[in-house]
């Protein structure tokens, strides 16, 4: 410890001695530097002003340069989304059956669904203040579906009803939701129910067959040709 604050008393020491010699030496130079500033002031405009007059023509092909890279990328870009926004022929017919407008749900619950006329199969769905950008989507069962992948939303189309749910969130923001066609195809239901394929069918009546009448007891049928009458 001891050491350590001697190391430190001769850093200071020599610290303030260097300051003292030095501080006239600064004194002493910067009026030589006051009186040659307007010299160097001088000297320094006109080698500024000669690149000065070069500088143009580089800035301008880097600026034109930029601009090819920026453009470029800017149709690249541009490629890669209509690529991405690009809907198959079966994703278009689904969505040609999806039903637009304002359907009311449970619960007061309103959803809206409008199509993008400047991108075929777009829908814009609007519900409890959230607007979601759907897609269609290919289902095994037939029903039909939208999604917006990046906010987890899905819209199920059944005959009957549709309702909207977040994947993400594993949550259903609204249910029993009904276009008018909906509606009369629900109605239909209540008053011819479908099958239930799940239900078995009543088995067949099997034939009734006849019992064989019992001989009587004693009695001896004949079995040959039957004998003349005695007269």
């Amino acid at each position: 410890m001891k050491h350590t604050l001697a190391c430190l008393l001769l850093l200071a020491l020599s610290a303030a001695a260097f300051a003292q010699t030095t501080a006239p030496s600064k004194s002493a130079a910067s009026a030589p530097k006051a009186a040659t500033a307007p010299a160097k002031d001088a000297a320094a405009k006109g080698p500024a002003q000669k690149a000065g007059d070069k500088a143009p023509p580089k800035s301008k092909a880097q600026s034109a340069s930029r601009a090819d890279i920026k453009s470029t990328a800017s149709s690249m870009a541009a490629g890669i989304a209509a690529a991405d926004a690009a809907l198959t022929p079966g994703e278009l017919a689904i969505a040609e059956r999806v039903h637009v407008g304002t359907l009311p749900c449970e619960l007061g619950t309103v959803v809206t669904i409008a199509a993008d006329p400047k991108s075929p199969g777009h829908f814009d769905v609007t519900a409890k203040g959230a607007r979601y950008r759907m897609l269609p989507v290919a289902t095994s069962t037939g029903a039909i579906r939208l999604e917006d992948q990046r906010a987890g939303a899905v819209w199920l189309q059944l005959g009957n009803k549709s309702m909207l749910m977040n994947q993400k969130l594993g949550q259903r923001l609204a249910d029993e939701c009904q276009s008018p066609a909906q509606v009369a195809l629900a109605q239909t239901l209540k008053t011819n129910p479908a099958p239930n394929l799940l239900e078995t069918a009543p088995a067949a009546a099997s034939p009734v067959r006849a019992s064989p009448v019992p001989a009587a007891a004693g009695v001896v049928y004949p079995t040959g040709p039957t004998p003349p009458m005695a007269k």
